[in-house]
């Protein structure tokens, strides 16, 4: 059976009649603001070549693991979705999501899937086994449009800039050809980089011993040196840098932190790139690497982000078969007080420096986080991320770190998304809830309108603009 399908326009809002009306009040300042995506892990090639997206699966399924996870989770095997199986019916792999929809219930998926299918597509009937055909077709004719193609969609949903992720094995050449369609006056948007150097500065990370002589190859530095591999990092972010960074990203497993002197780092460099390694040293010098990278980003003036407490590819049998990236990173508990007190210590109060910390541990919000955002001057809050990039979570962070950091020690909103029109579902998102939240405060009498609404424009564009010097 067929079901009507439309977004309520107060979804999200509070449901008390005087904090909804506030509520939107306070978002219609905010809903047409422009997008600042500070943090991705959209392709740039799309921006580059600005080719069309090909199918609904190919657009909407393949690059979303949120979408697939769950499917998985219910015994559905990515062959049959078409991750990384390019021999699947794609219009097949998109009917096993139509059928199985009802399993997104309640979740952040739906409701971003639910604004892409209504906003951007204008479906008015909802996503379902019946449906299939009708929405795929529909998907896949208008992907074939100009007005899909990757450049006219970051124009439709006025995004102002967007960063993506890469390695500094990474030659950046879709970055080099999106500067020169900005050069040529053939497109403006603005797409730049982040210096991600896990491959290199992680011991575990599959290839480590190989990738230190790629990274060798495109520095002109010898790696395999302390020294040499020092300079490797300062002459990749500096080309990074050139090429429009303002961040780097460094996704640990945990949040540990260690200043080492010169011949203990030396020593310890010498037995991680020497052959096998301990557990104990691959953390060890990923502590090291982390205060070594607060202090080039105070020299080069690069924001640092910090995304630990992660243990990347749980799933050994699907990280052998697909990957990673493909929903078996699992969250755990993360110490922050002990183990950032090595880099704080050192770097904590350098104004000049931005280090933008995340957690997927919410038991440290107001334990740990707050606290330390609220005293360090490097230190700001990422907002909830990843499994918290929720509505439940988004309020949880708020209410958990406000009182003791404030709102001017977070950094508003980042989308972190493979998916390219999540961004404008998940920022919309962003803004109702922070709407909502400000909203009963208002009603409570402990702030003014009037700073509501500034508030949800800094919240919205404003912080994040600033933290990431975008």
């Amino acid at each position: 059976m067929t079901r009507p399908f439309q977004l309520h326009p107060d979804r999200l809002f509070p449901s008390d009649p005087a904090q909804r009306d506030i509520c939107r009040r306070l978002y219609a300042e905010v809903a047409d603001l422009p997008i600042v995506s500070p943090h991705g892990h959209t392709d740039p090639a799309w921006f580059a070549g600005n080719a069309s997206f090909g199918n609904a699966a190919e657009f909407l399924l393949h690059p979303d693991h949120y979408a697939f996870r769950m499917l998985y989770s219910q015994g559905i095997s990515l062959d049959a979705l078409g991750v990384r199986n390019k021999g699947a019916d794609p219009r097949e792999s998109w009917r096993i999501f139509a059928q199985n929809y009802h399993l997104f219930r309640g979740t952040p998926t739906r409701m971003w899937m639910d604004w892409v299918f209504a906003e951007a597509f204008g479906f008015d009937v909802q996503f379902a086994g019946e449906t299939s055909d009708l929405y795929y077709d529909l998907i896949t004719e208008k992907l074939a449009t100009d007005a899909f193609r990757p450049r006219a969609l970051y124009d439709r949903y006025g995004i102002e800039v967007i960063a993506t992720t890469e390695s500094p094995l990474d030659t950046l050449e879709h970055h080099a050809a999106i500067r020169s369609a900005n050069a040529s006056g053939e497109w403006a948007g603005r797409v730049v980089t982040a210096y991600r150097p896990d491959p290199v500065v992680d011991p575990e990370f599959e290839g480590f011993h190989d990738n230190l002589a790629r990274f060798s190859d495109l520095s002109g530095e010898d790696a395999y040196s302390y020294a040499g591999y020092l300079a490797a990092h300062r002459g990749r972010r500096a080309f990074f840098a050139e090429m429009g960074a303002t961040s780097t990203d460094h996704g640990h497993p945990t949040a540990a932190t260690a200043d080492l002197s010169d011949a203990e780092a030396e020593a310890l460099f010498a037995r991680v790139t020497g052959g096998s390694v301990s557990a104990a040293d691959a953390e060890l010098f990923r502590a090291h690497m982390l205060t070594v990278m607060a202090g080039m980003s105070l020299d080069d003036g690069l924001v640092m982000q910090i995304h630990p407490g992660s243990f990347r590819n749980h799933n050994p049998w699907l990280f052998d078969h697909y990957g990673r990236d493909k929903g078996a990173d699992i969250p755990t508990s993360t110490d922050y007080v002990h183990a950032l007190r090595p880099l704080l210590g050192r770097y904590g109060n350098e104004a000049g420096l931005t280090i933008i910390l995340f957690t997927l541990d919410e038991t440290s919000y107001a334990r740990e986080l707050a606290p330390l955002a609220g005293h360090y001057p490097a230190l700001k809050l990422g907002p909830a991320w990843w499994f918290h990039d929720s509505p439940e979570g988004m309020r949880r962070f708020r209410s958990h770190t406000t009182e003791t950091a404030g709102f001017y020690n977070s950094v508003g909103f980042n989308d972190d998304t493979r998916a390219f029109l999540s961004i404008p579902a998940r920022h919309d998102v962003a803004r109702r809830i922070d709407c909502g939240f400000l909203a009963q405060l208002v009603a409570e009498h402990r702030m003014e309108e009037w700073e509501a609404a500034e508030l949800a424009v800094d919240l919205s564009y404003n912080l994040a603009k600033a933290a990431y010097k975008l």
